[in-house]
């Protein structure tokens, strides 16, 4: 039997490099609220998913307004975000149980498919974790500011051939990856696979960790012109 679903989204950021005085996951997209896009997507392909929703505290009554002016009542669970997107994900794992596979998704990737979603989830019953990623199709450089111009600094990268750009959702075991956030924050862990790594690597358990394709339309809107990008990719669907 399939175990229990749950997506735990997250969208406690202020949203600066958007602009405007109101953050980005809660502007309209084509009519409907980023966020509520966001999360339409995992109920239509997880009927039944529980959704844990971590935003800014002070911004939860504005969004739950929108939730009925939009006629959105699907129900969630809110939790107050934390200082960085490691401590606003510990926060919601406290609602999650152990025996549960969850999914930990940005709440501002609202064009990820019903497709992607579902398949992320079968795959998560038979291994530790699935995380989707694309390779890289830029050239590479480090580069650091230097008196105000971006410099070489020297770093050599691995060959293109070996570099992804990593997506979510991913999604994991809850017990595992409620343990993995017991570690203490490092600011490396920049999404919940380098944390949950870290931590199979330091306790030298044999957990398997499936790196599997993302999309391409999957993206993340942060800048003014995602979200014109965004609305070009709504209207060729």
């Amino acid at each position: 039997m399939a175990r229990p679903r749950y997506l735990v989204v997250v969208a406690a950021g202020s949203g600066h490099r958007m602009g405007g005085d109101i953050p980005k996951q809660f502007l309209p997209l084509d009519g409907r609220v980023i966020l509520q896009r966001t999360i339409d997507v995992f109920r239509q392909a997880v009927p039944g998913i529980k959704v844990v929703t971590v935003l800014a505290s002070e911004w939860c009554p504005y969004w739950r307004d929108l939730c009925a002016q939009h006629r959105f009542f699907y129900p969630q669970v809110f939790v107050g975000g934390g200082l960085t997107r490691f401590h606003s994900v510990q926060n919601a794992l406290a609602q999650i149980p152990d025996d549960a596979i969850v999914a930990v998704h940005d709440g501002v990737r609202p064009l990820l498919s019903q497709e992607l979603v579902r398949s992320l989830f079968d795959r998560a019953e038979t291994v530790d974790g699935v995380i989707p990623c694309l390779p890289a199709v830029d050239t590479l450089r480090c580069l650091q500011m230097q008196d105000g111009i971006l410099r070489s600094n020297g770093k050599v990268l691995p060959s293109r051939s070996e570099m992804y750009a990593v997506q979510t959702p991913q999604i994991f075991d809850a017990a595992l990856l409620k343990e993995a956030y017991t570690l203490p924050f490092e600011p490396v862990f920049t999404d919940d696979a380098s944390v949950v790594e870290r931590y199979i690597r330091q306790q030298g358990l044999s957990k398997t960790i499936d790196y599997v394709p993302g999309e391409r339309d999957n993206i993340k809107l942060t800048t003014p012109e995602d979200l014109r990008l965004a609305e070009a990719i709504l209207k060729t669907r």
